[in-house]
């Protein structure tokens, strides 16, 4: 590890038992908390001074622990005791600059322990914002070291496979988080963005490698750029087919650290999935995302009208897009994406266009998806919570709704609760399970299971009948049958199966359990 993060990044204090160790995970502990079990783990000690005792305890309890390696920031200090401490622990001591944020150095370290794993050249490895280890696979598959940056220079991760060789200006750029300002650059970064793919640069200083670039972009917008260093070993024929393909992937991955970046609202994306899953009581959630408690609010959630998953970049974009109409509704709106679905929570203003205004909301991201990933979503509008305690109800209900649009007989990419009620009701009923097994089959049991043995239609004809108030014209029209051949099947099913169809209560749950039925035939 040392040997690839180089001295400027790590330097080994002591190593009671050698330089050459292995290392199972890495975690940030701040000086004052209990150090967890980690067996051959990697400690980054936050806070505190090296030379006092509250870091030797910590160090002791490190390789108390089963840790391999501790790593502090000196900030000036006598380093002395705690080398001390580390070599009665047993466990090897290092520093980091003082200057080298925390959450840099652990993304490094995850870079490197990743690096050498079976699948590393796999973009599918690669989990959704991992921008660390998405450059060792871009540079696994195009050959050379790679930075990842934003369209200002900076570099949001770069490649550490350890035989792929870096020049003076990608350590500096590494080290600085920004790549160095030298004459000539602002051209080459120019060249980059108009370009329609890779770009190749031959350049003979020699503190500087040839390079070749590729701008990352999701339709029309500029999401950042990819840099690959063609030194040693030299690019193949592929490189520039393997650049523009990774600048597909790359998008996606861009798209989704953007929220990543952004503390507060990935903090607060994260707060909402605590609420939607109920997880959060409403007041801890309000003193997080700064609404009142009995704020007034609705949940949309928006998914594909049939269950399928998303596609990876499509996804990104949708939430990218629900998070711009999010913030223009309201500056407390936020969104999140939790298994295939994408939830807003909007504030409400309390007023009488509060509904039809959500519902252009909806249409107009469902439009705006279509035309942006020719997906098509649907849109499942929740009743208003008339406080932060019944998000958790709120999202539970725009999933029904969405449930019941997927099997609406005439298909709406919007509804609202109000518009899909019945049916949300019916689902609702399914949901919670049939009667207990305790009770034995009934009427409406034995006719469907007579259907499926002799192939008859008593379940369907009787639900139409049902379905019509007992009229059996219209019954028998929608049948396709004769009227008086209805009022047959009618007698027939009540004397077979023993069905008192005078009987309300009967009629009633008759009809509600052949409408779950079909309900459930037509989810299946």
């Amino acid at each position: 590890m040392r040997d690839t993060l180089g001295p400027l990044v790590l330097h080994v204090e002591c190593a009671p038992h050698g330089e050459d160790v292995t290392v199972g995970g890495q975690l940030i502990q701040g000086l004052h908390e209990p150090v967890p079990p980690l067996p051959e783990g990697l400690l980054m000690l936050v806070g505190g001074h090296v030379g006092a005792e509250e870091t030797r305890e910590a160090i002791r309890q490190a390789g108390a622990a089963g840790y391999r390696t501790v790593v502090v920031k000196p900030r000036g200090g006598d380093l002395g005791t705690a080398v001390s401490a580390a070599r009665e622990a047993g466990v090897a001591l290092c520093t980091v600059p003082d200057n080298l944020p925390w959450r840099h150095f652990d993304a490094l370290v995850t870079a490197v322990t990743g690096a050498l794993e079976p699948a590393a050249g796999r973009y599918d490895s690669v989990g959704i914002g991992d921008l660390f280890a998405l450059a060792n696979v871009i540079a696994h598959q195009v050959g050379g070291a790679v930075t990842i940056e934003d369209p200002q220079g900076h570099v949001l991760a770069h490649s550490s496979l350890p035989h792929q060789e870096i020049d003076d200006i990608r350590r500096k750029a590494i080290l600085g988080r920004q790549t160095p300002h030298r004459e000539g650059n602002s051209d080459e970064y120019r060249r980059v963005i108009r370009a329609t793919g890779p770009v190749r640069f031959d350049i003979p200083a020699a503190d500087h490698t040839d390079r070749l670039a590729v701008a990352v972009r999701a339709g029309s917008q500029l999401l950042g750029l990819l840099w690959v260093l063609d030194g040693d070993p030299a690019l193949g024929d592929g490189a520039e087919a393997a650049l523009d393909e990774a600048a597909k992937v790359t998008a996606l991955h861009l798209l989704r650290a953007r929220t990543h970046r952004d503390p507060d609202r990935w903090r607060r994306a994260e707060v909402l999935g605590s609420l939607l899953d109920g997880g959060l009581s409403g007041r801890t959630a309000a003193a997080q995302l700064g609404l009142s408690h009995e704020a007034s609010t609705v949940v949309v959630a928006f998914a594909r009208p049939v269950p399928e998953e998303i596609p990876g970049l499509a996804g990104a974009r949708i939430v990218d897009l629900v998070n711009l109409y999010c913030e223009a509704w309201h500056p407390q709106a936020l969104c999140t994406a939790a298994g295939g679905t994408v939830y807003a929570l909007l504030p409400l203003r309390g007023d009488d266009t509060a509904v039809q205004r959500i519902v252009r909301f909806a249409e107009n991201i469902c439009d705006t998806v279509q035309r942006s990933t020719n997906l098509a979503l649907s849109a499942g509008i929740s009743a208003i919570g008339e406080r932060l305690d019944q998000v958790a109800a709120c999202r539970r209900t725009a999933d029904r709704v969405l449930r019941a649009l997927a099997v609406a007989p005439e298909p709406a990419a919007v509804a609202t609760v109000d518009d899909v009620r019945s049916r949300v009701l019916l689902l609702e009923l399914l949901e919670r399970g049939a009667p207990g097994e305790e009770l034995a089959p009934g009427p409406v049991q034995r006719i469907i299971a007579h259907d499926a043995r002799h192939s008859s239609t008593y379940a369907a004809s009787l639900l139409a009948y049902l379905n019509a108030f007992g009229e059996a014209i219209p019954a028998a029209a929608r049948l396709s049958v004769h009227e008086n051949t209805l009022r047959y099947r009618i007698r027939r099913i009540q004397k077979l199966f023993e069905l008192d169809l005078d009987d309300p209560d009967t009629r009633l749950a008759a009809w509600l359990q052949l409408r779950l039925h079909e309900l459930h035939a037509e989810r299946a």
